[in-house]
C-alpha cells in the first residue's frame, strides 16, 4: 500500500497474461450509491487486478487527522460530510491522493473506484454508472438505514460539494461532463448482478480481446 491509498490485489481467476502484460488500467466512476465500488471490486476479482478506491484513501487521510471512524457509509456521516469541507478549502488532500492514484495507472492492472481518475488519466477503459438521485437515495435508505428524506439531503450536500471541488480544482464538471467516459451505463432499474455481467461481457470484449 502507497501512501495510504487503499488497494487490494484479487488472485483468484486470472485473466489472459497478455492483455495484463499491456497495462491493463479500468476507471469506474458514478454519483453517491450508484454501486460503482460493489461492481469495480468484482471486476477486478474477475479479471485478477488490483482495485484501488481513492474515497478509501481520502477517508484514511480524514482518520489519521483525527476524524472518527465508523463502516460502510463514512462518507455520508456528519464526518464524512465536515471532511469534505475541508477538502474544499484546502486542495492538498487531494491533489496528493490523486498524484499517487496516477502512479498507479502508469504501472497498470487496476481497477480504479475513482471521481477523478476518468478525466486525469490518460489511458483506461472509463465507465460511467448512471443513476438518478431519487433511486440513489433510496439505495442509501437500505444501505445505511436511514430515513428517505435523510438519504436525499445528504445526497444533495455530498455530490453538490464534491461536484465544487473537482471543479474548482481540475475544472471537469461530475455527474454532466460525459466526455472521458467509454461507456455509460444507465443502471437505475439494473440489480447489482445484471451491472456487472453487463461491464464484465463489455471488459472482455472491448479491453481483453483487443490486448490480444
Amino acid at each position: 500500500m502507497r501512501a495510504g491509498v487503499f488497494e487490494a490485489r484479487c488472485s483468484e481467476h486470472r485473466h489472459d497474461m497478455t492483455a495484463r502484460s499491456r497495462r491493463v488500467v479500468i476507471c469506474l466512476a458514478g454519483l453517491t450509491a450508484c454501486g460503482k465500488s460493489t461492481v469495480a471490486k468484482r471486476l477486478a476479482e474477475k479479471f485478477g487486478l488490483r482495485y484501488v478506491s481513492g474515497g478509501m484513501a481520502l477517508k484514511g487521510v480524514a482518520l489519521k487527522l483525527g476524524y472518527r471512524s465508523k463502516g460502510r457509509g463514512w462518507w455520508e456521516s456528519a464526518e464524512g460530510l465536515r471532511f469534505l469541507e475541508q477538502r474544499s478549502h484546502d486542495p492538498r488532500f487531494d491533489e496528493r491522493i490523486d498524484a499517487e492514484l496516477l502512479k498507479l495507472g502508469r504501472q497498470g492492472n487496476v481497477v480504479f473506484d475513482s471521481w477523478t481518475m476518468p478525466w486525469l488519466s490518460k489511458t483506461g477503459f472509463k465507465i460511467w454508472l448512471e443513476v438518478s438521485a431519487e433511486e440513489r437515495a433510496r439505495r442509501l435508505t437500505k444501505r445505511d438505514g436511514i430515513g428517505l428524506d435523510e438519504a436525499k439531503r445528504v445526497i444533495k450536500e455530498k455530490d453538490g460539494r464534491s461536484r465544487r471541488i473537482y471543479e474548482h480544482l481540475y475544472g471537469f464538471k461530475l455527474g454532466e461532463d460525459y466526455t472521458p467516459f467509454d461507456l455509460v451505463l444507465d443502471s437505475e432499474s439494473l440489480s447489482s448482478d445484471e451491472v456487472f455481467d453487463v461491464l464484465r461481457f463489455a471488459v472482455e470484449r472491448l479491453v481483453f480481446e483487443q490486448c490480444r
